[in-house]
């Protein structure tokens, strides 16, 4: 059973999806996806947002185990993402007199993804309102662009808990041990939040000076989990920051045959261990996408070796240098390796982004490489880490 207790009076009434293996029909799941949703029983009661779809009947029957007879005075909508918001017809209409409170944007999107009309029911809040439930006090913090526009985040004042909508989130259900909290928690907030750093610090410093003794996101555990809190608030701090996490190079290639570009980037990557440098390699027509996003965000270096494809790149790399530049992809040394049997164009290609990108640092020269690796392209490709490697 997913749902579990915080403390005496807060319950994670949410589900977890163990079948699904896409979030957003992009991620992959390999430990499937957590959906949650928290109960406060108080003199009057609230729900803090509602799930996916996915899992609507087991949260109502979460929800209806531990009221134990009683019925819902107010649900609170911090995000209406329908992975959060999809169940909430379902709820309305089991619970005809609970108060829905949300961000005016959110009652403007509740219109768009509903034909129901929930106007009448919906009260508005804005930073700085509270809503007292006898002993607990929910004060709403706005959070745009974290990762939507219309998000509030909830500070209950007596237990100290912040409930952070997406903010704080992760990949996988609430039990899985295939990745500890970092590895999926950094997968997801760099290619979901990651676009919006600067408002992810913004929504950090509106936290300073709160005590925290739990942070209640609606995506994995509950926290702090085998950590101190400062370790999770840390990990934000530098992600938000688009400051490296760890000294290494992500190293993420694209080849057509597995052959002359595989070669070069895989003998790169002897190079680096030899060197005992930390190395995430990355085969971008193999291997999930975005653990290479994630893997370009956490180190200092990114090496890119491709194919040259139509006089132009291979699909698989621009797609991943386009996602990179939405992402603002920043502050970090770039190497480039390229491969072309006639008119070798990659260099060039990913040359024109990495100028595009934010603070990088293109290390000279571009190895080229025509069709198979040659024995002097070894010794370029080592010249190559050695540029890399410096300060």
């Amino acid at each position: 059973m997913y749902e579990a207790e915080i403390s005496g009076s807060i319950i994670n009434v949410g589900a977890e999806d163990r079948e699904q293996e896409l979030f957003e029909n992009q991620y992959e799941l390999p430990d499937g996806m957590a959906y949650n949703s928290y109960l406060i029983l108080d003199d009057q009661v609230c729900v803090m947002d509602s799930v996916d779809r996915r899992v609507t009947e087991e949260w109502l029957a979460n929800l209806e185990k531990h009221l134990k007879g009683r019925s819902v005075d107010h649900i609170v909508i911090q995000h209406m993402e329908p992975d959060h918001s999809a169940s909430l017809i379902a709820f309305a209409e089991k619970y005809p007199d609970a108060k829905i409170h949300c961000s005016a944007m959110a009652a403007t999107m509740m219109k768009q993804f509903f034909t129901e009309d929930l106007s009448a029911r919906t009260e508005l809040i804005k930073e700085g309102d509270v809503l007292k439930l006898g002993s607990h006090e929910l004060n709403f913090i706005a959070a745009p662009m974290v990762h939507w526009p219309e998000v509030m985040v909830t500070y209950e004042a007596s237990e100290k808990m912040l409930f952070s909508a997406d903010a704080f989130g992760k990949f996988g259900y609430k039990g899985a041990e295939a990745d500890d909290w970092a590895c999926e928690a950094r997968r997801y907030y760099f290619n979901i939040v990651g676009k919006y750093g600067t408002n992810v610090q913004t929504l950090l410093k509106k936290l300073e000076g709160k005590e925290l003794t739990h942070i209640c996101p609606l995506h994995g555990p509950v926290l702090p989990e085998n950590e101190p809190m400062d370790f999770y608030l840390g990990k934000y701090r530098t992600w938000s920051a688009y400051e490296p996490e760890d000294d290494g190079v992500a190293l993420v290639y694209a080849s057509i045959h597995d052959t002359g570009t595989k070669q070069a980037a895989e003998k790169l990557a002897e190079i680096f261990e030899e060197k005992g440098i930390k190395t995430g390699v990355t085969d971008l027509c193999n291997d999930d996408l975005h653990e290479a996003v994630e893997d370009a965000f956490r180190y200092n270096r990114l090496v890119l070796c491709a194919s040259s494809y139509d006089a132009d790149l291979f699909p698989p790399m621009r797609q991943f240098l386009n996602i990179l530049n939405i992402k603002a992809f920043q502050k970090r040394k770039v190497a480039l390796v390229e491969n072309g049997s006639w008119a070798p164009s990659a260099g060039r290609v990913m040359k024109q982004y990495v100028e595009g990108f934010k603070d990088c640092t293109l290390a000279e020269p571009v190895v080229t490489i025509k069709s198979a690796l040659k024995p002097e392209n070894i010794d370029q490709l080592k010249s190559l880490a050695e540029e890399v490697l410096k300060a």
